[in-house]
């Protein structure tokens, strides 16, 4: 038959989940959940409380991730991964329980980050999250007891060990104190004066079935042989709280020698109990956690690792303060790091030209991300707030605009009758000098202009003359022929309509030809205005050559560049004659002599005297 949690065969009691042995499982109440906020500041974020009194506690991150778990009390004692230090894998005591840090291995697993506990707890404890990427989610359980109490007469009947509405009886020690690990000594010796006493393992009546006899035992005084204890077995720790059980052998009761077991009775062997030995602490010692990752990517950082003061008794690891372990050299909590050398920005060439040759552009510059080693990398490996501009905007001054032309081409595109000559005209942006040009504007000049040859001879039928030259020596043209409808007679040809050959396909009058490239050839603007409307002034013009694609060229022949000043208005100046302007006395030239025309009075009496005076004096000065 099988035994259930009361120790009775044929029992089919079992713990539920409040821990309480036959419980119908509202004794307390699971709580749980996931923990999904979106975090965006890197450091400490709280996930959830685990309140006083909590069993069965399972905090775990739901898939790995460079984040860290961390628990702290109520009271702000970090527990597990404080102060920017982070504990290795183990076990560590807090909130009066035993907590269970699990860290799968970070190459082969792909689970998450644990606390465990089997509880409960005696105080508030915060869980936290160290943010470092994405939160992947944390899942959280723990139970809390419910709202049933049991009576006090139910404490009579409690198997030793046995949770009470999900709590043990049994208080357990929080602080790190030596009088704290004095007073664990006491509880597990029976001495406490705590709210339940402790009964160890096999000192409690086992229960016996009714219908069971026991069996005779021979009377003490007819035994000659009995169990003696005659020692105790080593005990399993040097410090800290160890065990060690008595060892019992079989004796002569008069002579007390050791003899075979056989010859005692096997039944009335007492069984070996558990005793504690050596209670004293073991010495303090440093326990050094694993080094945080760098703070930096490249170049000189700092990492950070937990040191604390710790203890073992009783089979676990109590942090204690620092001053219990004066008597060792303390670890380096900090120190430097250093993964790699930091690439660096390298400005590889100069700026180039402005992308324009008027107005504003822009230029360039190759800026590159190089290694320690010499090497290109991808520019994230440096410092983006640092990189040189690579492109910047230039201003060339403003732009003026003109009409650039070729001369007019010397062949007609008819051999006969109605021709073209054409030339190439092109806008252009003037940032050579600062002629007096007006900007290009709607007032495009004419690319063709007409000609004609003469009248053309008389041909057969549909006939299409020979095709005329090319209207360009080089570039893009056309080419025309005479088409014309005739009737041959004997010895003549008659000119007939159009309309009489309208049945028959008119051959084409005109197409398009190319000799060759034009290369450079001389542009010119319109001439300027006239510098003087009169005695001789002088206009200018713009030349330029320029290839096929019209970009400046230095290909064209010197001797063929088109005059860029000549001379203008040579004609004299003729005065206007103004019919009011007379001299009003006979002897003005006197009045010229003396130099009297500055006054107003003699300047109106002798207007014409004075009038010629200053004339001839202007075109003095003008001369000098």
């Amino acid at each position: 038959q099988s035994i259930g949690c009361d120790d009775y065969l044929g029992s089919d009691k079992v713990i539920d989940k409040c821990g309480i042995c036959g419980g119908d499982n509202t004794a307390c109440k699971v709580v749980s959940g996931v923990f999904k906020h979106t975090l965006t500041n890197l450091g400490y974020h709280k996930i959830v409380e685990i309140p006083e009194g909590a069993t069965k506690i399972n905090i775990t991150e739901m898939s790995k991730s460079n984040n860290y778990l961390a628990l702290r009390s109520r009271s702000g004692r970090s527990i597990i991964n404080g102060n920017w230090a982070i504990d290795r894998p183990g076990r560590y005591e807090g909130g009066g329980t035993m907590f269970t840090y699990r860290r799968p291995n970070e190459i082969s697993s792909t689970a998450g980050e644990s606390f465990l506990a089997d509880g409960p707890t005696n105080e508030v404890l915060d869980v936290y999250m160290i943010h470092q990427q994405p939160n992947p989610g944390i899942h959280y359980e723990y139970i809390i007891p419910g709202d049933n109490v049991i009576s006090p007469q139910l404490l009579a009947h409690r198997r030793p060990g046995e949770p009470l509405n999900g709590q043990l009886g049994m208080p357990e020690s929080t602080s790190h104190e030596d009088e704290d690990l004095h007073r664990e000594t006491d509880i597990l010796t029976g001495q406490s004066a705590g709210t339940f006493p402790v009964i160890q393992p096999g000192r409690f009546p086992s229960h016996q079935p009714e219908n069971q006899v026991p069996a005779m035992q021979p009377s003490r005084q007819n035994r000659e042989h009995n169990w003696k204890q005659v020692g105790k077995t080593e005990c399993s720790t040097t410090c800290g709280k160890g065990s060690q059980y008595p060892i019992f052998h079989c004796v002569n009761r008069v002579t007390h020698e050791e003899v075979p077991e056989g010859y005692c009775d096997s039944s009335t062997k007492p069984i070996p109990e558990e005793e504690a030995c050596n209670l004293f602490p073991c010495p303090a010692f440093w326990d050094i956690g694993e080094w945080s990752e760098c703070s930096k990517t490249c170049g000189l950082g700092m990492q950070h690792r937990q040191i604390l003061c710790r203890q073992i008794y009783a089979n676990r690891t109590l942090t204690v303060q620092q001053y219990r372990c004066q008597h060792l050299e303390k670890p380096d909590t900090t120190s430097t790091c250093q993964l790699k050398i930091c690439s660096e920005w390298q400005i590889r060439t100069e700026w180039t030209s402005c992308s324009v040759p008027c107005g504003v552009g822009q230029r360039t510059r190759d800026v590159k991300c190089v290694s320690n080693l010499g090497d290109i990398v991808d520019d994230e490996e440096c410092n983006m707030k640092l990189r040189p501009n690579d492109i910047e905007n230039c201003d060339m001054g403003p732009c003026a605009k003109s009409w650039f032309l070729t001369e007019w081409s010397d062949r007609c595109s008819a051999e006969c009758g109605d021709g073209i000559r054409s030339r190439s005209v092109v806008c252009m942006t003037n940032h050579v000098s600062s002629l007096p040009l007006e900007g290009c504007g709607n007032n495009r000049p004419s690319e063709t202009t007409p000609c004609n040859n003469g009248p053309c001879a008389g041909k057969v039928e549909w006939f299409a003359g020979g095709w005329t030259q090319c209207s360009t020596e080089c570039g893009s043209g056309t080419q025309q022929r005479e088409v014309i409808c005739v009737r041959k007679t004997e010895g003549n040809f008659d000119v007939l309509n159009p309309y009489e050959c309208s049945y028959l396909e008119k051959p084409p009058s005109q197409q398009s030809c190319y000799l060759k490239p034009c290369g450079s050839k001389w542009f010119h603007t319109e001439w300027s205005t006239c510098s003087k409307s009169c005695e001789g002034g002088f206009r200018i013009r713009e030349v330029r050559c320029l290839s096929d694609d019209m970009a400046a060229s230095t290909q064209c022949d010197p001797q063929l560049k088109p005059e860029e000043k000549e001379p203008c208005n040579t004609q004299d100046c003729v005065p206007e004659i103004d019919e009011n302007c007379k001299d009003k006395y006979y002897n003005c030239n006197v009045v010229v002599q003396a130099r009297l025309c500055v006054y107003t009075y003699y300047k109106t009496a002798c207007c014409a005297s004075c009038t010629r005076v200053a004339n001839r004096q202007s075109g003095f000065l003008g001369h000098r």
